[in-house]
């Protein structure tokens, strides 16, 4: 079986997460907040790394509950700070504290954050069809400047391009994969 060429095979986590996630449409909006969680931290690093440190996130961030980390206070930054299993930059954690509130008022206004995310491809999938990746495109440009505009941070259009990538509204499965 033939996956995309960045999918670590010796990684039975990389290859669940390419098989039944990634590029995949998703629409719960807590699926939706863990991974623009999980991708602001994800700057720098790789998403292997990231995916790696999942489970600690969800123990640390109290399940990816929106709710809960947008009333987060110092002392839980701290708390954060010193955990040794994630991620542990103080800019980020704060980072998701905020995007929090943000995503909490996206939903306000949208009726849902997948309502807001989905709309700016009319509710379609942008299927890659020419094995061509790119680290960013219109799109990311276009749904990084709202976002930033609405107070999010780390989410650049290179972090919104993997996002959307991760809750599928880009499918870019290599035309050679078994998910294609």
């Amino acid at each position: 079986m033939c996956r995309c060429s960045w999918v670590n095979m010796d990684n039975p986590l990389y290859i669940k997460y390419h098989d039944l996630e990634w590029g995949r449409p998703h629409y719960d909006d807590s699926y939706l907040f863990e991974f623009l969680l999980l991708e602001s931290f994800q700057a720098g690093l790789s998403w292997e790394c990231i995916l790696n440190k999942r489970e600690y996130f969800r123990l640390a961030f109290d399940n990816f509950d929106y709710n809960k980390i947008s009333c987060y206070s110092d002392e839980k930054v701290e708390k954060l700070c010193n955990n040794k299993d994630i991620i542990r930059n103080k800019l980020k954690i704060k980072a998701s504290i905020n995007n929090a509130k943000v995503f909490i008022n996206i939903q306000s206004e949208f009726g849902s954050f997948s309502n807001y995310i989905w709309h700016f491809t009319n509710g379609q999938v942008i299927k890659n069809k020419d094995n061509c990746f790119k680290s960013r495109s219109e799109l990311s440009d276009l749904v990084s400047k709202d976002l930033k505009k609405r107070g999010m941070k780390f989410v650049g259009s290179t972090i919104i391009y993997s996002y959307l990538q991760a809750i599928g509204v880009i499918d870019d499965h290599e035309l050679e994969c078994i998910s294609y």
